[in-house]
């Protein structure tokens, strides 16, 4: 008998105590048949990704394993007033589609935003839907997440500093740099990898030179002028 992709798990849900049923890719199922250099993932089958938010269907609280599982009494509030009051009960269990992918991250937003959650979490779901757009193709909205998300990212690391677990970090908002166009501040985010003696992740150092020389190809196509930053690695 073939397996199916698909499997069910039971959760709680954080705000109003439903039990649900969510569905999750299995392990078997998640090898990528390619990554792009800011960690979107592609897959043959069913894409994990589009199972990573769970919904509770009695009162639409969304959320993701890494979200907050305690909310005090002013969270409860804001969810209650701005979302659960508007929510029209829905089941989001069993296989989904792109667009139902696209309305679980949404949802799982104004989620995050409405309760205050962690900016690691806000900058993680603006940067899937960022991704969504790009599997659809759509440059206008992919680009448009992508701000967002490195807004939220850079927040992350005003909270955080330079620490020797945020090289992945300081790689990534060099790298939605590159990929929005803002080739200076790429720049000074992926010098800040390879320089800091702090860092010692050696893949991010090694994948910040790489995107370094792809910039610096990127800068002589368009007849930029090179910062001399750029000539120092």
């Amino acid at each position: 008998m073939e397996l199916e992709p698909l499997y069910t798990i039971k959760v709680t849900c954080h705000y109003c105590e439903h039990e649900f049923k969510t569905s999750r890719v299995r392990p078997s199922f998640k090898k990528s048949i390619q990554t792009d250099t800011d960690f979107c993932s592609y897959y043959k089958t069913e894409n994990p990704d589009y199972y990573v938010v769970r919904i509770c269907p009695a009162c639409g609280f969304a959320s993701t394993e890494n979200s907050t599982e305690r909310l005090n009494d002013a969270q409860r509030k804001r969810f209650a007033e701005q979302v659960s009051s508007r929510w029209v009960e829905r089941d989001f269990s069993g296989h989904r589609e792109w667009e139902t992918a696209l309305e679980s991250y949404k949802l799982a937003l104004l989620v995050a935003q409405t309760i205050g959650e962690k900016e690691r979490i806000v900058a993680g779901l603006l940067h899937h839907i960022a991704w969504l757009y790009r599997y659809k193709g759509d440059k206008v909205q992919e680009q448009r997440f992508l701000k967002y998300c490195l807004e939220s990212y850079i927040k992350v690391y005003e909270l955080e500093g330079v620490g020797a677990n945020n090289a992945k970090l300081l790689y990534l908002i060099g790298e939605l740099n590159r990929r929005i166009g803002d080739f200076n501040q790429a720049i000074k985010w992926f010098s800040r990898v390879i320089n800091d003696k702090k860092i010692i992740d050696a893949a991010m150092i090694r994948a910040s030179r790489e995107q370094w020389s792809v910039l610096r190809e990127q800068m002589m196509a368009q007849k930029m002028e090179m910062p001399a930053e750029m000539n120092s690695i």
